[in-house]
């Protein structure tokens, strides 16, 4: 059964969500707000999670830090499904030399590694999160378009697909009514598995100093910032690192839950 890891992924997911939304009401402190005389504090009633190097609320930046990397997650997927289905929805419906060109410049984004590409699109973009997330998105719509494209093939052949050019129904109308209603759930699917790696790709690439700048609240610069106070204060570095974790094993959880609901082949070898 996988509803209760649908639920269990959308409560940890939604929880997130909500935090990030309400960050400015919910945080205790300013996240950015330095308090030298209680640096590196352990819990207590002032600060539930005690306070980094500068003295600094670690749950108001952990609220905070989970705004700008699920607001950077969710760019990328919004840049990626519009690229792909675009690309690929043309290369399916029009065919000849557009589908060949365009697949051979899928091909070429998909030879190399994806972390490769994101690194070589920010050495030629600049850093910066809006950067990061161009180069993350650059380095994943290839994989989306090509799935686009063979779904859309595989329907424009269709009696009914056929029979509504026919009568009439534009090119725009065809993808509508008949192409995007088969896409929605493949591409749900791929893209919740995508999700964790997404995160992943953000807090490394902010770890490096790639994304956001300090002292920007960001779970990747939160753990480059707490590296020489490990021995001294480790939770600075375990309780962003848990936060990552958290987020991935939820979106993960959800990719494979949706894969075993939505994927037909493995619904029958379930049964």
């Amino acid at each position: 059964m996988t509803g209760w890891r649908i639920r269990v992924a959308l409560t940890i997911v939604g929880v997130l969500a909500l935090a990030a939304l309400l960050a400015p009401w919910i945080a205790p402190f300013p996240p950015d707000e330095t308090d030298l005389a209680n640096r590196l504090q352990g819990p207590s009633p002032l600060h539930w999670l005690g306070t980094d190097h500068l003295g600094r609320d670690l749950l108001s930046r952990l609220i905070w830090g989970a705004r700008a990397s699920l607001a950077a997650v969710a760019a990328i997927l919004a840049l990626v499904l519009v690229i792909g289905c675009v690309v690929g929805i043309t290369a399916g419906l029009v065919g000849g030399r557009v589908d060949a060109f365009l697949m051979r410049v899928c091909e070429g984004f998909m030879t190399v590694p994806t972390l490769v590409l994101a690194l070589f699109m920010i050495g030629a973009l600049g850093t910066g999160l809006v950067n990061v997330v161009v180069a993350i998105a650059l380095s994943h719509w290839a994989y989306y378009a090509r799935l686009v494209r063979a779904t859309t093939v595989s329907l424009r052949n269709l009696d009914y697909v056929v029979a509504a050019r026919i009568a009439g129904l534009t090119r725009l109308g065809v993808v509508r009514r008949h192409v995007l209603p088969v896409l929605g759930g493949q591409l749900a699917v791929l893209a919740s598995l995508d999700l964790g790696h997404w995160m992943l790709h953000v807090a490394g690439l902010s770890f490096l100093g790639l994304g956001l700048a300090p002292p920007a609240p960001e779970w990747g610069i939160m753990i480059n910032d707490a590296r020489p106070f490990f021995r001294v204060a480790p939770m600075l570095i375990l309780l962003p690192g848990a936060a990552i974790l958290l987020t991935v094993m939820a979106f993960n959880l959800l990719g494979d839950a949706l894969r075993d609901d939505l994927d037909p082949a493995l619904a029958g070898h379930a049964a």
